[in-house]
Formats: structure tokens, sequence, C-alpha cells
């Protein structure tokens, strides 16, 4: 499981054995868990939440799409590297 980044106190990172699905992170606090907020990356540099099961509340949750989106380009970096793909697939 890649860690990427922390923001705060919430770490940003994803599973090992996601590859199959687009690119996504996943967002809690403290100790990851399966249960983690879900964030799909766009082909456009965006982001969506699949879900926010972390319940991060709402301004703490925009500031840190904020920040994935300005790591776009090192995040498709490391799923690529991580999971040894030429190419990524997008959720839209």
């Amino acid at each position: 499981m890649p860690n990427l980044f922390r923001i705060g106190g919430y770490l940003v990172y994803f599973w090992s054995n996601e590859n199959a699905e687009p690119i996504h992170v996943h967002i809690t606090e403290g100790t990851p868990t399966a249960f983690a907020t879900k964030v799909w990356l766009t082909s456009a540099g965006g982001c969506i939440v699949a879900n926010n099961n972390s319940r991060i509340p709402q301004k703490k949750l925009n500031d840190i799409l904020d920040v994935i989106e300005a790591q776009f380009y090192m995040i498709c970096a490391e799923w690529k590297a991580h999971f040894k793909v030429d190419s990524i697939s997008f959720y839209c």
C-alpha cells in the first residue's frame, strides 16, 4: 500500500490490489482502512469523490481535493510505477 502524502492529519494512498480499477486514491485520518474515503482522478486532471466513508468534513475534504488535483501528475506517475503499467484508465 503506497502512501503518497499527508495533508494535515489525513493520509492519501492507494491499495496495492486495485490496479484493475480506474486510477483513484483513498483518504483517511490515522490508520488506512478499507472504509476510507475514495476519490477518482479524471482525465482532465480533476477528481470526483466516489464516497466519503471517512466522514471528512466538507471544508477539509475540499482542501484535500485541491491538493490531490495539484498533485495529479505525481499521483499518475506513482500509479504507473507501483502497478507497472504504461497507461492509466480514468473514471471519466
